[in-house]
């Protein structure tokens, strides 16, 4: 696509003409300095774009499909569009979880913010290499299980040397992760990181544990401990591989140290003495202080949920799934991550991961169960974006993708998600709960990690399928949306019907025509093509401008005043739609839209409007009525779907000059007002008042017929439908 996006940017006049830029259903919208220049033959050539539509004020459309989302990404992540001021109609992953966070305590207290984006920032540059490890310890997880090695997590079992050195590969990342969080806590906060990292290195050294064969141990808050004398002070001596509490703690209060140390130490001498200083304080401090009050603060924490689960694991098996969900979003769950790792390294094992996997399988199912549904719909944007999701989550164990790009967006699917968390949860704590010897992520691939492989599997799989089974039925989206799936199903059900192929950018084109949002937006065009094949009817007696539009096809079809009698038994037998406005009614091929004009929408009648209300030409059910007011989509009693689109780019205005007078769902009777607009700001925004009436489910129908005439009355009927 990066090409794509260049080869645009280039053929507009490069990113010093483009004054703006923002993108709807299926079509960049530029806003360019002079477009006078614009080859549209050059625009169309390019791979990806489907069509071109100049506008009159510097306006310039590319249609693109339903890949418009990711060419506009794409455009505005290049070097040169850096600086471009426009709006995003689609907020970023990054957005989403702003909104979000803002919302809850971190948004509220600042500094409770800065310490959870401080506990984010040190552990998420190591996520991948922790993935890689938890990799190696489901292989080692799977051949115990298999019986080929024995317990591959008990130190006192002696491995053969080829396993032993297979076990290196995870051990080398969780005994030096305190030197990796305390590089990325220290980096974090500004500091020099090596410096960080050569503090925490001092009590990992072999020397630091050959201490400990001096020392004499002592009971400390029921913790026993192996303490010696250095100077005459108690040097507390504890095996910190694995641990993550004192490296965070180290950090925080060498950081401000180290800043301090720059401001009162000359910068001709800094590069020596500022490291130099930051050491001679931070090592002893470490060491004698920081070190085993880290350990102290992880272990009370880790004991402290240990005491929840030692009481009832069926209530720590619920609870756990049901919180994550909440804390994920808002960055609460990174201290249960070291408490995790924390228990491995003092118990052996960990109890917080197996009802974690609910959680993320019902996460994982959920982004699941859109998949299922942008598929069925030929929603192209989300099918993409779904599975990139959910081949992250099942395969690496990430959430993120799946709940910043989906399902934050989308708040109905939150409920079908926390039942199957609750599920899971459900099913391991009614099992007992689960152990895993290693800190894993919870995917496909790690499955035999856990002590009992058949409980996790039976739970997560049960978290997984009902909540993609509830998201399947319940839906995910909003009446418009639904409605702009539902046109996008007809689209690709006529196509097939035809014979013929539905292009993602047509099948996005009847998405935005039957919803809302942007006007129906897809080009299917292209140049030197003749693929705008509209069926032309003659005039059926003299005086009579009757034409008859039928759905697009591979031939023209002509009918001659001679058939004028098939024509008006055809007319007899058809539902009659009157106009929603006063006006004048026109040939949908006079709509100065390519989109509208070559009947990809639907098949219908323009009015060229002399009121400025638009009623309802039967009783029906408001499919879609956006605050924009530009389109409404309706379903008439009849069955009879109908989008009445108010003016050509209207979308534009925002709202201005439109008032809604009634919203998706509502049933509405005949004449009554759906919209008013004012002509004046439509006209002073330069856009054309023309307004399809289309038939958006002509494919439901033997004939659409509209009825041309110079002057029309909301009584007049402008359409006709045959089943």
């Amino acid at each position: 696509m990066s090409s794509t996006a260049s080869q645009i940017v280039d053929v507009v006049g490069g990113p010093d003409n483009i004054v703006g830029l923002t993108h709807c259903a299926t079509r960049l919208r530029f806003q360019l300095r002079d477009s006078s220049a614009i080859d549209k033959a050059d625009v169309e050539k390019i791979p990806g774009v489907m069509g071109a539509v100049p506008q009159s004020g510097n306006r310039y459309q590319v249609v693109i499909g339903g890949a418009v989302n990711s060419v506009y990404n794409d455009i505005m992540a290049l070097p040169n569009m850096q600086n471009l001021g426009s709006r995003n109609t689609e907020p970023s992953d990054a957005d989403v979880k702003a909104a979000h966070r803002s919302q809850g305590p971190r948004g509220k207290f600042s500094w409770l913010d800065n310490l959870f984006e401080y506990l984010s920032d040190s552990f998420r540059p190591i996520m991948g290499t922790l993935l890689g490890a938890s990799l190696f310890i489901t292989f080692m997880a799977l051949m115990g299980t298999m019986g080929v090695i024995g317990n591959w997590a008990d130190s006192r079992v002696s491995l053969p040397p080829s396993w032993q050195f297979v076990n290196l590969a995870w051990q080398c990342v969780f005994y030096f992760l305190p030197l990796l969080v305390a590089y990325n806590a220290t980096k974090r906060l500004n500091a020099d990181p090596w410096v960080g990292f050569s503090v925490m290195a001092v009590v990992m050294l072999p020397g630091f544990a050959e201490l400990g064969k001096a020392a004499h141990p002592l009971s400390l808050g029921g913790f026993e401990v192996n303490v010696v004398e250095v100077f005459g002070l108690p040097l507390t001596i504890f095996n910190y591989g694995s641990q993550v509490f004192p490296p965070l703690i180290m950090a925080a209060i060498l950081a401000p140290l180290y800043k301090w140390l720059k401001k009162v130490i000359s910068p001709n001498v800094q590069m020596i003495f500022v490291p130099f200083l930051t050491m001679l304080i931070m090592i002893p401090l470490t060491a004698f202080l920081i070190g085993p009050i880290g350990v102290y603060a992880g272990a009370g924490l880790a004991n402290g949920l240990k005491a929840v689960n030692d009481v009832s694991p069926f209530i720590f098996a619920v609870l756990i799934p049901l919180l994550y969900p909440f804390m994920v979003p808002l960055g609460l769950h990174w201290p249960l991550n070291a408490v995790m790792l924390l228990n491995i390294q003092t118990l052996g094992y960990d109890y917080i991961q197996g009802p974690m996997g609910a959680w993320n399988f019902a996460c994982f199912g959920a982004t699941a169960g859109v998949l299922f549904l942008s598929i069925r719909d030929k929603d192209v944007t989300m099918r993409q974006s779904a599975t990139g999701a959910l081949a992250a989550g099942l395969l690496g164990g990430i959430s993120e993708p799946s709940l910043y790009g989906i399902h934050l967006r989308y708040k109905k699917i939150y409920p079908s998600m926390l039942v199957g968390c609750l599920v899971g949860g459900v099913i391991i704590g009614a099992g007992g709960g689960l152990h895993t010897p290693a800190f894993v992520f919870t995917s496909l691939l790690t499955i035999p990690a856990f002590d009992n492989i058949g409980l996790y599997a039976v739970a997560i799989a049960a978290s997984f399928f009902t909540a993609m089974a509830l998201v399947i039925v319940r839906d995910y989206r909003d009446d418009d949306e639904k409605a702009a799936a539902k046109a996008r199903r007809a689209e690709a059900k006529a196509a097939q019907a035809r014979g013929t192929k539905a292009t993602p950018g047509a099948l996005a084109t009847a998405s935005a025509g039957a919803a809302t949002a942007g006007t129906a937006t897809v080009g299917t065009v292209s140049t030197g093509s003749a693929s705008a094949e509209t069926a032309t009817v003659g005039t059926a007696t003299a005086g009579s401008a009757t034409a008859v539009a039928t759905r697009p096809t591979t031939q023209t079809a002509t009918v001659d005043s001679a058939e004028t009698s098939t024509a008006a038994e055809v007319a007899s037998k058809a539902l009659t739609i009157t106009s929603p406005l006063k006006g004048r009614a026109v040939p949908i091929s006079q709509i100065p839209d390519p989109v509208f004009s070559t009947g990809v929408v639907g098949d219908g009648i323009a009015i060229d409007p002399t009121d400025n209300v638009v009623l309802c030409p039967a009783d029906a059910t408001v499919i879609t009525a956006p605050d924009s007011g530009h389109a409404v989509g309706l379903k008439l009693d009849s069955g009879v779907e109908l989008l009445i689109h108010v003016g050509i780019d209207t979308v534009e205005l925002d709202g201005k000059g439109f008032d809604v007078k009634v919203k998706a769902g509502d049933h509405v009777a005949a004449g009554q007002p759906l919209v008013v607009f004012d002509p004046a700001v439509i006209d002073a925004a330069g856009y054309s008042r023309i307004t399809p009436v289309l038939v958006t489910n002509g494919f439901d129908y033997s004939n659409v017929t509209g009825i041309p005439a110079d002057e029309v009355t909301t009584s007049t009927p402008v359409l006709t439908v045959e089943k």
